[in-house]
């Protein structure tokens, strides 16, 4: 289990999109109007266009986990808070994102 995917909120995915594509240096394996996924090597970048509007202010790291809502669970037992309950992103996957006491963000996902 470790981060392998962040999720970055975009305004303008089509710009968005191009830039990334440069800056990475390979072509997205997702083009969706409501997700572009880049793959470099085992890391995943996903750019989303609904972040903002979910209350994303900045890139979210989601650690890989083999059981969200047990994740959850744990998270809560030690002070954290739910900031997006699990729900299913497609494919099988849930992502579920958690707040530490700091304030600091952490995504969850379950594959």
């Amino acid at each position: 289990m470790s981060i392998k995917t962040i999720i970055i909120p975009v305004r303008d995915l089509a710009a968005a999109r191009s830039s990334y594509r440069s800056v990475l240096g390979v072509e997205p394996y997702a083009d969706e109007p409501y997700y572009v996924g880049f793959r470099v090597e085992d890391q995943e970048i996903g750019l989303d266009p609904n972040g903002h509007s979910h209350g994303m202010t900045g890139p979210v790291g989601y650690y890989h986990v083999d059981d969200v809502t047990a994740c959850l669970r744990a998270a809560v037992g030690a002070g954290w808070h739910v900031r997006q309950d699990a729900k299913d992103v497609g494919g099988g996957r849930l992502a579920a994102v958690v707040e530490d006491p700091c304030g600091n963000v952490l995504g969850l996902l379950q594959r």
